[in-house]
């Protein structure tokens, strides 16, 4: 994941992300094989990047080597690539209108998986695919178009008939607000009711517990937002 995140070119992110491959397939065929007989949606890739690259003073001498360049050079693109803000930075469906290669790959591993079992052990599924993190209609349309061009290629290279849906997660107050554009691009949504409240109402989830109680006790709230809807 790391070589993948820290790479500079297309070429270099898809010869990581075939690596990825086949162990994001093998996750999902136990993952389905799991969960037989029931829906299965898959959120794609989400957390921040900075989560996945070395803290600051950790040894990156291992990764340097892997990565083929010098500690020093490491050391300036894990820096560059790090955010003042990042769950509201470069993560989710911002990712993959940088960098649609990552969803692709993702993309076929979900149905890859899929078709294998279907093939292979006789299952009946339809794989539901989440695209995290949308406001815009257009992100949503573009990646959707990526996402059910994917499925139908590798669809058609496993020679099986198999159904799936693309959807969204509803997670800001501006995709509640276009959710009728949304709804164009999208066979399903679900709700991300912890980055809805901390966007509608402005609260952290991880530092509002040193005022919520107060805000309860005096009636300003009636119970923690983060708790009940």
């Amino acid at each position: 994941v790391r070589e993948m995140i820290l790479s500079e070119t297309v070429e270099q992110r898809r010869l990581a992300l075939g690596k990825l491959l086949p162990m994001q397939k093998s996750d999902f065929v136990g993952i389905f094989r799991a969960m037989k007989g029931f829906p299965v949606t898959i959120r794609l890739l989400d957390p921040p990047l900075h989560e996945f690259l070395p803290a600051p003073g950790d040894d990156v001498s291992d990764l340097a080597s892997l990565m083929g360049l010098s500690v020093g050079d490491l050391a300036t693109r894990i820096e560059t690539l790090r955010e003042l803000n990042p769950m509201l930075g470069h993560r989710g469906c911002r990712l993959a209108i940088t960098y649609p290669e990552i969803y692709e790959m993702q993309v076929e591993a979900i149905v890859a998986a899929a078709c294998t079992l279907v093939r292979d052990e006789g299952f009946s599924l339809v794989p539901e695919i989440m695209i995290p993190l949308v406001s815009v209609s257009d992100e949503l349309a573009i990646l959707e178009r990526l996402t059910r061009e994917t499925a139908e290629r590798v669809i058609a290279e496993y020679g099986v008939s198999m159904d799936y849906l693309v959807g969204t997660m509803i997670e800001f107050p501006r995709a509640c607000l276009t959710a009728d554009e949304l709804a164009n691009h999208a066979d399903f949504f679900s709700f991300g009711t912890n980055d809805l409240t901390q966007t509608t109402f402005g609260l952290s989830r991880d530092d509002s517990s040193k005022f919520l109680p107060e805000y309860i006790e005096r009636g300003i709230l009636p119970h923690d937002p983060f708790g009940s809807m």
